[in-house]
């Protein structure tokens, strides 16, 4: 099924603009998103033909089943709340039923997670995020000679600047396992490179150990080398993760620093996922103390400063922690209920079908 079909056969109960355009946060480059509510003929609903969600190849016009809309609204949603409670000048199409689906069937304490959890993993993404664009990772990925130490006295030093101090190769160099020591080892060098000594590390980007040698009995070891395997474990996972984020992030939001709608903004921040977390915050502060969703949001000026990058990264984070202080306090406080009246909606659901289907 596609988003023509559920034209063509007038399948729409509901249509409107949202996202920034609906927020009243939009900028002259935004994009214009569509949302709305459908409901699949009769057969398909009785049949295997059930389809719950269509969209258009970008994502930009997305429609929701009955059901799942009704299902999404009662975990409080946020992009379905908002979608059942557009402005009035956002709304394309409205069909009569739509009107028994009401905000107070709906609304209950769980926007406290809905809204105010997503809003928090926003938190911890702002952060990660900011700890990549603070501390870029070289292209080349750190071997695993880099986290080898030699024990010297109570403390360690790097094993690649030991072995420059004396002129000696990691080539030439054997390593023995400890026994009962983990991830320590004795290292033999071989000056004369005449007894088939391994190395440190084989070449290979996806090498994980350090390589052991045979050494004829009676060597004595020149000293004791600690291989740091956890912080290498680490290094390579951050590696990795860092790199997917740089193929896979939004071009657009990365411009160069005389673009204005940059990401940074001079302040080191996705400021555009900033405005959203704020977004948020504020909506379900309003929820709880009014049980109103206000989509058209009132504080537009201040949100658009966030997206500009008006503010410090550290300012923002410590507000958006004392935004969230308060939303758990007005959610003891909150006269909403602790969750909806799942079989209510069901009902109502069930009604609006036998209307739709005749």
């Amino acid at each position: 099924m596609t988003i023509n079909d559920l034209h063509s056969r007038k399948l729409i109960l509901f249509e409107c603009i949202s996202g920034s355009r609906a927020y009243g946060t939009d900028t002259p480059q935004s994009d214009t998103d569509i949302r709305g509510v459908f409901a699949v003929p009769q057969r398909e609903l009785f049949g295997f033909g059930y389809v719950d969600q269509v969209h258009d190849r970008t994502n930009d016009v997305v429609f929701y089943e009955l059901r799942r809309f009704a299902e999404l609204l009662a975990k409080n949603n946020p992009n379905m709340l908002e979608l059942l409670c557009a402005p009035a000048d956002c709304v394309l199409h409205r069909h009569p039923l739509m009107d028994r689906l009401t905000p107070d069937l709906f609304l209950s304490k769980l926007c406290r997670d809905s809204f105010a959890g997503y809003a928090i993993s926003q938190i911890k993404k702002a952060r990660g995020l900011n700890k990549k664009i603070m501390n870029p990772m070289a292209k080349e990925r750190k071997s695993l000679l880099q986290f080898c130490y030699v024990l010297v006295g109570q403390g360690s030093q790097p094993l690649a600047d030991w072995l420059e101090k004396r002129g000696w190769v990691s080539a030439r160099c054997g390593l023995v396992s400890v026994a009962h020591a983990r991830d320590t080892y004795a290292l033999f060098y071989d000056k004369l490179a005449t007894l088939g000594y391994r190395g440190i590390v084989q070449p290979g980007n996806d090498v994980t150990e350090v390589s052991v040698s045979s050494v004829p009995e009676g060597e004595a070891p020149v000293a004791y080398v600690y291989v740091n395997h956890d912080g290498y474990s680490s290094h390579c996972k951050d590696y990795r993760q860092y790199w997917e984020w740089v193929e896979k992030r939004n071009d657009t939001r990365y411009q160069n620093p005389a673009t204005a709608d940059r990401l940074e903004h001079g302040k080191n921040y996705d400021a555009k996922n900033m405005m959203h977390t704020f977004r948020l915050l504020d909506m379900a502060a309003e929820i709880l103390a009014t049980g109103e969703v206000i989509v058209r949001r009132p504080n537009r000026a201040e949100l658009l400063k966030i997206r500009s990058g008006a503010f410090e990264y550290d300012e923002l984070i410590a507000r958006a922690e004392q935004k969230v202080a308060g939303i758990d306090e007005l959610a003891q406080r909150s006269s909403l209920p602790d969750e909806p009246d799942v079989a209510r909606i069901e009902q109502i659901i069930i009604e609006i079908r036998e209307e739709w289907y005749g």
